[in-house]
């Protein structure tokens, strides 16, 4: 398969930006510089909040802003996008429809994922413009899963842990954290979703287990085959090709 250059729309967090580039190159099976994958990271922290924008239309929105930046990246040789925030998936129609080349799906492909390793029942940890928008509660049906989503007072903690921990540059908040994984295991999720890039860093910082399924960890994985490379030695079952 012919190698792509990657371009990634970023700043949609800055911290989760750089950490979905150190995932391509820890996960990228290569013995040396030139055996990475050709990426270009347009950290563009600009971009208008996703979540603001879905819960209130009169807020600015993110989207011609994203689409200029995939044009940019496209300009600088950009063969493939991807875009490490879940909350932006929501407008993936319009990204897609407004990019010369492939956007790759990250909800898409997380809940692919999810099926293929076995999981029935799914709890969703994402913004609240994520849940609202019900891009995963939708993936969800379509790989014969059911989404389970927190209530109202566990989503409040969910969003404070983004907003006021991770993207304030702070640690999480153990007890915060704690209420909200109690929850979700009572209602008997086999699996749990990480749909936000910022419960990705939570996942890091806490050394998370594989009951938890990044979101981050899968969009980068599959855009380091899309854009033809091997993934690094790891369990073989994560080893397949990325939708069309």
């Amino acid at each position: 398969m012919e190698k792509k250059i990657l371009g990634i729309v970023g700043g949609v967090g800055p911290l989760a930006t750089m950490f979905i580039g150190e995932m391509i190159v820890r996960r990228t099976n290569a013995a040396s510089d030139q055996e990475h994958v050709h990426s270009i990271i347009f950290n563009n922290t600009g971009i208008p909040d996703r979540t603001a924008y879905i819960m209130d239309r009169s807020k600015e929105n993110p989207v011609p802003v994203m689409i200029s930046d995939i044009h940019k990246l496209v300009s600088l040789g950009a063969e493939m996008i991807i875009v490490p925030c879940n909350t932006a998936h929501s407008f993936h129609e319009e990204l897609q429809n407004g990019s010369p080349v492939p956007v790759i799906h990250m909800i898409h492909e997380t809940m692919k994922r999810a099926a293929i390793e076995g999981a029935e029942r799914v709890g969703i940890l994402a913004t609240t413009g994520t849940v609202t928008s019900e891009i995963y509660q939708q993936a969800a049906e379509e790989f014969g899963l059911v989404a389970v989503l927190p209530n109202d007072k566990i989503q409040a903690k969910v969003m404070s842990i983004i907003y006021e921990n991770v993207k304030a540059g702070k640690p999480a908040d153990m007890r915060v954290w704690a209420d909200i994984v109690a929850f979700m295991k009572s209602q008997s999720c086999d699996r749990i979703i990480l749909g936000c890039t910022e419960l990705s860093i939570i996942k890091k910082e806490l050394d998370l287990p594989d009951f938890y399924l990044d979101s981050l960890m899968v969009l980068a994985e599959t855009a380091i085959l899309a854009c033809g490379y091997k993934l690094a030695m790891q369990e073989e079952k994560i080893r397949f090709p990325v939708s069309n």
